[in-house]
C-alpha cells in the first residue's frame, strides 16, 4: 500500500475523475450515505454536513466505532458492519486513515465513496475506480450538494 500523497498548492478541491461533474451528479443521485468517522459533536464538519445531508432527504448511517447512536441513527463500528446495501461510503478520516474505508466500501458493494475535503489516497482511489464506483476525493458534499438545492 502506498502512502497517500498531499494536493499541491492549487489543487484543492481536485477532483480527479475525467468527468467529475457526471460523478458529482450521479453520487447526488444516490440516496443511501454510509458516513465514516461521523462525530457526536455538533460543531464537527462530519456532523454539521451529515445533518444537512439528512435534512435533504438522505439517508445517513454513521459509521464510528465510539459511539453506538449518532443523530438518532444506529452507529456502527464499521462499514463492513452495516446490514444492508449502501450507496455511498463518506469518509471524514485523515488521509492515512481513509484506504480501510475505501476497501470496506468495494467489498459492500458500494456504487460510491466520498472523500470530504482534505481526503485522498491515491491507491484506494485507483482501487475504487477499478472496482467500479465512483470516486470524489478532496471535497465536500455539503458544498456540493447545496449547489443544488
Amino acid at each position: 500500500m502506498s502512502a497517500p500523497k498531499r494536493p499541491e498548492d492549487g489543487d484543492a478541491c481536485r477532483l480527479p475523475e475525467p468527468n467529475s461533474s457526471a460523478a458529482v451528479d450521479a453520487i447526488l443521485a444516490l440516496k443511501t450515505f454510509a458516513v465514516v468517522g461521523l462525530s457526536p459533536k455538533p460543531e464537527r464538519p462530519s456532523h454539521y454536513v451529515s445533518e444537512y445531508v439528512m435534512e435533504a432527504g438522505y439517508t445517513v448511517i454513521p459509521v464510528n466505532p465510539g459511539h453506538k447512536e449518532i443523530l438518532g441513527r444506529t452507529c456502527y463500528p464499521s462499514v463492513a458492519d452495516i446490514p444492508g446495501t449502501v450507496d455511498c461510503v463518506v469518509v471524514f478520516r485523515r488521509p492515512e486513515e481513509a484506504f480501510t474505508p475505501i476497501l470496506e466500501a468495494i467489498a459492500k458493494k458500494a456504487k460510491a465513496v466520498w472523500l470530504q475535503d482534505g481526503v485522498y489516497h491515491d491507491e484506494g482511489e485507483r482501487m475504487a475506480r477499478e472496482a467500479g464506483l465512483l470516486v470524489v476525493s478532496n471535497d465536500c458534499l455539503m458544498r456540493r450538494l447545496s449547489r443544488r438545492r
